[in-house]
């Protein structure tokens, strides 16, 4: 279509004009009781004080089949982000009835510049699009370590201020306009490491060389903890106590964020949930994801007010080790895991934060039935705990977006007889 002339921002009236009447439609929808609501009921979930089963669903890869680009109508990229936001949320609200918060909020996030590691994953891709990528290592000899270098991190100020600016103007008296910054409160160093090592060598290297795997370890830990010090040096770090993505999937609502003594402006890292994961120690031993991953993931967790650990790493034979993380408030329970083991080890002490298999809305053929029965058993199986239904890592839903509307209106029938 015909955007207009460009401003100096870059973004067009039209542009403007898309973008104000999207944001009202997620005003009205963000202003409603329910989204109140459904924020105490996180609020309380988070808090280990549960109503019911909360439900969560991200396309991720299926976005493409359910919200093609080609129905975006603007081109400034910034313009095209906020218009992907904005109709991301209005989909949700007309398909998706999950236990999502909408807020009438839109984030304007700070602008990061790093200098990098120093090296970069060398990626094969397949020729299919959604296949697996290969990686080439990078990290050859042991003296490439070398190579490795401490990121430098700062924010760019201004520009973030000049892009808030711009919004407030888009967005004035439709969406308040927050500015938000990460303080790299995500750790997954060996998964990084093994994106540069290569898969297969990395496991040889437990083995032949751990101490050379905890030179490099080292490394990358003090290299997180230089950018999550840069960030938060910056000021520019903002509470991820809301409708913020939380671990490898949840909702950040909770009444024990920001901790006592918080001053309503200075963020500290003890006023943040934090995350951390190894997910290629899928069949790593306890005692080796011990060595190689938790010994640093903890070290690295202390910092923060509340922590979060997995994706899709089945956990259910680790987990009294996982449990040693301070303050330690949401475990990951994937698709691989022994459901019923993992709930006698969580409880109601921590939220089990269970992720079905993505494969069931992915096949050949769609079986509501068997989604209802594998909801309910799972349910069943974890009565007593802290539960939250998880559908991610959905690459695609065979271009039958019906099939992830149904699911969280099945998802969302059992969670609520649950009560």
């Amino acid at each position: 279509m015909q955007s207009g002339s460009k401003t100096e921002s870059g973004i067009s009236p039209a542009e403007k004009r898309i973008l104000r009447e999207l944001g009202r439609r997620v005003a009205e929808i963000g202003n409603r009781p329910e989204q109140r609501k459904k924020a105490e009921m996180w609020r309380r979930h988070n808090d280990l004080k549960p109503e019911r089963p909360l439900v969560l669903i991200f396309p991720e890869g299926a976005w493409r089949e359910l919200l093609p680009e080609s129905e975006l109508k603007t081109t400034d990229p910034l313009a095209r982000g906020l218009e992907w936001d904005l109709r991301t949320r209005i989909y949700y609200d007309e398909h998706l009835p999950d236990d999502n918060v909408i807020e009438p909020v839109i984030a304007c996030w700070a602008t990061v510049r790093s200098s990098g590691w120093g090296v970069d994953a060398m990626r094969v891709a397949p020729a299919d699009p959604t296949g697996a990528v290969h990686f080439e290592p990078v990290i050859v000899e042991e003296r490439d370590l070398e190579k490795i270098r401490i990121p430098e991190v700062e924010v760019d100020k201004e520009g973030t201020e000049r892009q808030y600016a711009l919004m407030c103007e888009i967005f004035d008296g439709i969406l308040q306009v927050e500015k938000r910054a990460r303080a790299f409160n995500g750790f997954a160093i060996m998964d990084q490491f093994a994106t540069w090592r290569g898969l297969d060598q990395l496991f040889i290297d437990l083995v032949d060389r751990p101490q050379w795997v905890h030179q490099a370890m080292e490394i990358l830990y003090r290299g997180m903890v230089a950018c999550h010090e840069a960030m938060m040096a910056s000021g520019m770090v903002t509470l991820n106590n809301r409708n913020h993505y939380t671990g490898s999937g949840g909702t950040g609502y909770t009444s024990q964020l920001p901790v006592d003594g918080f001053d309503g402006v200075h963020v500290r890292s003890r006023d943040l949930w934090g995350m951390a994961t190894t997910q290629i120690f899928s069949e790593v031993s306890p005692e080796m994801h011990e060595e190689f991953a938790l010994s640093y993931e903890r070290r690295y967790l202390e910092r923060f007010g509340l922590n979060c650990y997995g994706c899709c790493e089945p956990l259910h034979n680790k987990l009294d080790l996982v449990a040693s993380i301070p303050r330690l408030r949401r475990i990951s329970i994937s698709p691989w895991a022994d459901v019923r083991k993992s709930a006698a080890f969580l409880g109601d002490r921590y939220i089990f934060s269970w992720k079905p298999n993505p494969a069931i809305v992915a096949g050949d053929a769609w079986d509501p039935d068997y989604v209802r029965r594998y909801i309910r058993e799972t349910i069943t199986a974890t009565k007593g705990c802290v539960l939250e239904i998880i559908l991610k890592d959905t690459h695609t839903c065979r271009n039958d977006p019906r099939r992830l509307w149904e699911w969280v209106r099945i998802a969302r029938a059992e969670a609520e007889a649950a009560v």
